[in-house]
């Protein structure tokens, strides 16, 4: 089945996969924190981990390919609970990296999970707000789209030559999915600044800031603190 006769999309709608395989992944990260970050918000990141799979199993069988305002609230829920639980986590261990509590490999590999679950994350929440969110991306026309939260290289490769052109969103129709938000994602984390992807919204904008000031400050401290347990 080509996308044109996928019930009406410009482009074949995502996959699921791929989403909650990293939300997965996350929630596991976080279930294995050490007990005096997560405490008993471990069981509710899972217990909310494992809500929205189902639902998002119900609502999204295989593909993202109809509107389900149940499923994206829940994904959102999730979304929004992982993150929220992990900043309790990154302050306890800020907390911790700074008064030199703990043991040093135990609380340098939390720092180093709780930066994951960040890219994770922040990763989905940028795969959610951009354009209407992965339904409306890869179904509607361009000019009916929400304006865009972020531009990607492919947006402004119309006129640039042809093996480059050939992958740009006007020649090859193409629209992100969660593993280029996942990427930009990650580089926001490591970069502290825009990479290939740009910002173009507040919101779009305010998030990055607060991701990459987390990821900062974590890696700030973990510098500080590998040196005092080398030294």
């Amino acid at each position: 089945m080509t996308s044109s006769e996928h019930a009406g999309f410009r482009i074949r709608p995502e996959h699921r996969w791929p989403v909650l395989i990293f939300l997965a992944l996350g929630t596991l990260l976080y279930a294995v924190l050490p007990s005096d970050v997560s405490g008993a918000l471990r069981y509710v990141v899972v217990g909310a981990s494992v809500l929205c799979t189902i639902v998002m199993l119900i609502t999204h069988p295989t593909r993202f390919d109809r509107d389900s305002r149940v499923g994206r609230a829940f994904a959102l829920a999730f979304i929004a609970v992982l993150l929220a639980a992990n900043q309790v986590a990154f302050f306890l261990l800020v907390h911790q990296l700074l008064s030199a509590q703990g043991t040093g490999a135990v609380t340098l590999l939390g720092a180093a999970q709780v930066w994951a679950i960040n890219v994770i994350g922040y990763g989905a929440v940028y795969w959610e707000m951009d354009r209407g969110g992965p339904v409306a991306r890869r179904r509607d026309p361009r000019e009916e789209l929400q304006p865009a939260d972020f531009q990607f290289p492919q947006d402004s490769d119309g006129d640039a030559v042809s093996e480059v052109k050939r992958r740009s969103s006007n020649a090859a129709d193409w629209a992100p999915g969660y593993i280029d938000y996942l990427y930009f994602s990650a580089s926001n984390a490591m970069a502290f600044s825009p990479t290939d992807v740009m910002p173009l919204s507040v919101r779009a904008k305010l998030f990055m800031m607060v991701q990459a000031i987390t990821g900062f400050v974590l890696l700030a401290l973990v510098i500080a603190r590998s040196v005092n347990i080398l030294s």
